[in-house]
């Protein structure tokens, strides 16, 4: 978000991330997704977190 102004992404949206100062694939787009379709399995506390992220499906 801090970089875009958004949190939406598309399906195919690839984000690259460092992890252990090695830069990965991240396949954002399918995350949120797969992460929405599936919002019935979250913690009350995770869609707190994704819904203060900007996240609406998660409110």
């Amino acid at each position: 978000m801090a970089r875009t102004g958004s949190v939406t992404a598309a399906r195919g949206h690839v984000e690259a991330v460092d992890i252990d100062g090695a830069e990965q694939a991240a396949r954002l787009g399918v995350w949120l997704s797969n992460t929405g379709s599936r919002r019935g399995k979250l913690v009350q506390a995770q869609l707190a977190a994704l819904a203060e992220l900007g996240v609406k499906w998660a409110r």
